[in-house]
């Protein structure tokens, strides 16, 4: 399990469509690559922000990490909704972390993740809103991630530190009780009808 790639990004107009007309509304969903070494505190990667603390950010959500291995299936489905090829750079999907070898299905909510001196600890998954169908291009992505269940996971920062892309990251399980698979399948299943 390997850290790829680290982005921040800073609040800015996010242009969302409705009804044919387009909205702006603020998000930091726009991530830049961070090189070289990189410090994260408790409230998350330095020089990130976010825009909307209500669901994005604090404690418990200060670090967003997505799994390199669903690029393919973005890949796929926005050439189908766009009409286009369309090959999302790291921090495209929001994430702070990209990482390589480390998915939903192997992670529970108090597993803990060392990278270098950083200590994470996995909080919940993602519930994307219609900021993340905009940045993707089509509003049906947002259906997409949750039925997929491809939907990365946010981190709590339990030992402050600095880390690299190319770090090695260290999975410390915990109680288990509680799988990001299975927080996944039940959003969806609450959310059936709306869904499909």
């Amino acid at each position: 399990m390997k850290l790829l790639s680290i982005h921040a990004g800073k609040v800015a107009p996010l242009f969302v469509g409705t009804h044919g007309q387009a909205q702006a509304v603020m998000s930091a969903i726009r991530k830049q690559s961070v090189h070289g070494i990189v410090a994260v505190g408790p409230l998350g990667i330095r020089g990130d922000e976010q825009a909307d603390l209500s669901v994005h950010g604090g404690l418990d959500k200060a670090v967003y990490l997505y799994p390199s291995e669903h690029h393919a299936f973005w890949v796929d489905q926005m050439r189908l909704a766009l009409h286009r090829d369309v090959l999302p750079e790291p921090g495209f999907f929001g994430e702070n972390l990209c990482t390589e070898g480390l998915t939903e299905s192997q992670l529970w909510v108090g597993d803990q993740l060392r990278i270098n001196e950083v200590l994470f600890e996995v909080t919940e998954p993602r519930q994307p809103c219609f900021k993340f169908g905009a940045r993707i291009g089509y509003p049906h992505a947002v259906k997409q991630m949750l039925q997929s269940g491809r939907s990365g996971v946010y981190l709590k920062v339990l030992q402050s530190g600095a880390l690299q892309a190319g770090d090695q990251i260290e999975l410390i399980p915990g109680c288990r009780e509680m799988s990001i698979a299975s927080i996944n399948d039940r959003r969806l299943r609450g959310r059936q009808r709306e869904l499909f």
